[in-house]
């Protein structure tokens, strides 16, 4: 599913799934979709995060920005702007 030129809605986002900046700390979620289009698209997929892999919040800096998260193996920092993209559902 392109979703590159699609705009979501909130009834598409089912109760379940929340956005990647709002995981806790400690859980694990699985990646559903991509909010964002173009170069920001394409570096969140190059980073691993591709629907149905698992990303694990692991640390929050205590101004609340940016994130570390597990993405595969590896830790990886993401500013909540670009976390508040990327939808998952906590396992």
């Amino acid at each position: 599913m392109d979703i590159c030129n699609t705009s979501i809605t909130f009834e598409q986002l089912e109760k379940e799934n929340i956005l990647l900046n709002n995981l806790p700390v400690g859980k694990t979620a699985r990646v559903k979709l991509l909010l964002n289009s173009g170069l920001p698209r394409r570096r969140l997929l190059d980073l691993g995060l591709i629907p149905n892999s698992l990303v694990s919040a692991e640390r929050i800096s205590p101004s609340g920005n940016p994130i570390a998260f597990n993405i595969r193996g590896a830790i990886i920092a993401l500013r909540k702007e670009e976390a508040q993209n990327i939808v998952v559902r906590p396992l």
